[in-house]
């Protein structure tokens, strides 16, 4: 039996955007059937109490990042370096992944390959066309799609781009996973904020850029980080919610089926416990 903990952060922006409780709670349903395997979610930002990870085989967070991370408070940087140096998995979704270059950041790269970057990374809303998936466990099942998203891109790892390519970051395996090309329209702005351009965004026009991303760690361990997220409507799109239950099982060790995870989502589904916004 393995178990997975999703950590939701508490409400943030308006209806239908950062839903944290609601879509990790939609995601553990389509993991219900999923065997030797247990999901618990944990709103709030974190769990009630540390030793509920001692058993953890990954942790995931859904969350707020930036400066307010909750991965920020008291020694949860410590917390979590102590599972996954025992080879727990570890994954962020969203604002999550990012994390101050100078506190957080450095232990997210090596965790789970890479980070956003405030006002280096950017945040637009945008198209992003995933044409060509690689052969790994999280694409079991997937078929080339399109999702509108504020899908982030220009992510950092140790310093430097994460670009398209499979990377070695201090021995471990960095692997891009959902990988699109922005337009130039796209990479010009407005980004959400700042609102940019950003020299360094627009100067690498064409370039292909992940957006969601593995790492399989020297330590046995695994991690994914993932940018999109922002619209809890996207939960509905089944190769967008497929790839991500993909992703969640494999951070587990536990072994995606061929077909990847099966699952539905109705409308009703998607207006299960939301956030309550007004």
């Amino acid at each position: 039996m393995k178990k997975l903990v999703m950590i939701a952060g508490g409400p943030s922006h308006g209806p239908g955007a950062h839903e944290y409780r609601a879509g990790s709670l939609l995601l553990a349903r389509c993991l219900a059937d999923v065997p030797d395997l247990e999901v618990e979610v944990h709103g709030d930002g974190w769990v009630t109490d540390d030793a509920i990870l001692d058993s953890a085989d990954a942790v995931v967070m859904y969350t707020d990042g930036g400066a307010r991370h909750p991965l920020l408070v008291g020694d949860r940087l410590e917390v979590i370096g102590r599972l996954t140096a025992r080879g727990a998995g570890f994954g962020l979704m969203h604002w999550a992944v990012e994390l101050p270059v100078d506190r957080g950041a450095p232990q997210v790269d090596a965790w789970m390959g890479g980070h956003y970057e405030d006002q280096v990374s950017c945040n637009p809303m945008w198209d992003a066309r995933f044409q060509q998936l690689p052969e790994h466990p999280v694409t079991r099942g997937i078929a080339p799609f399109e999702t509108h998203d504020e899908w982030y891109f220009n992510i950092r790892s140790g310093g430097d781009a994460l670009t398209n390519e499979a990377l070695t970051r201090d021995g471990s395996r960095v692997i891009p996973i959902l990988v699109a090309t922005p337009t130039d329209a796209t990479r010009q702005g407005p980004y959400v904020w700042p609102h940019g351009p950003y020299p360094g965004i627009v100067s690498a026009s064409g370039r292909a850029e992940p957006l969601l991303w593995a790492i399989d760690r020297v330590d046995g361990g695994r991690g994914f980080g993932l940018t999109g997220g922002h619209f809890h409507a996207n939960w509905g799109r089944d190769a967008f919610r497929t790839t991500v239950l993909n992703a969640l099982v494999w951070l587990t060790g536990t072994e995606v089926p061929r077909g990847g995870i099966a699952s539905t989502v109705s409308p009703d589904d998607l207006a299960r416990d939301l956030d309550p916004k007004g």
